[in-house]
């Protein structure tokens, strides 16, 4: 498998607004460069590129939503890295027979996929592959 680039950094947090307030001044932003919610991962999100590199704050829209389990067991903090891969579906198909753990399969995001290997192989922490193109019309 080849990993293209680190895509983004995702920090889990209790409060979106609380966060940018801490967040953007030493971003040197005033704003997200992509907010967005996504329904479907229970998850708000405030993204902000340093460089070619995307760093997410990251707040659950929901109590049983994964980023609020993260941060009920760990507290607030980085929970996810995310690779950008050309395909999510073939890096899966490659790395599965290795003995990498997929949580759930590939899954929808905008104009591409990404997908979960398992924190317990990826010595805890979570890694995210994905094949988005999230570049298209974002202003960096």
């Amino acid at each position: 498998m080849k990993t293209n680039k680190i895509d983004h950094i995702c920090i889990a947090v209790r409060d979106l607004e609380q966060a940018k307030r801490i967040w953007e001044p030493v971003f040197g932003k005033r704003e997200p460069d992509d907010s967005y919610i996504d329904e479907t991962e229970k998850i708000k999100v405030a993204r902000y590129y340093l460089g070619e590199v995307g760093f997410e704050l990251m707040e659950s829209t929901s109590e049983d939503g994964d980023v609020a389990r993260f941060i009920d067991r760990r507290g607030e903090g980085v929970m996810l890295v995310s690779f950008k891969v050309d395909s999510a579906r073939d890096a899966m198909a490659e790395l599965e027979p290795q003995g990498y753990p997929f949580i759930g399969g590939a899954r929808p995001f905008r104009e591409g996929e990404f997908a979960f290997i398992h924190p317990k192989k990826m010595n805890g922490v979570l890694l995210e592959l994905i094949d988005d193109k999230p570049e298209r019309g974002l202003k960096k």
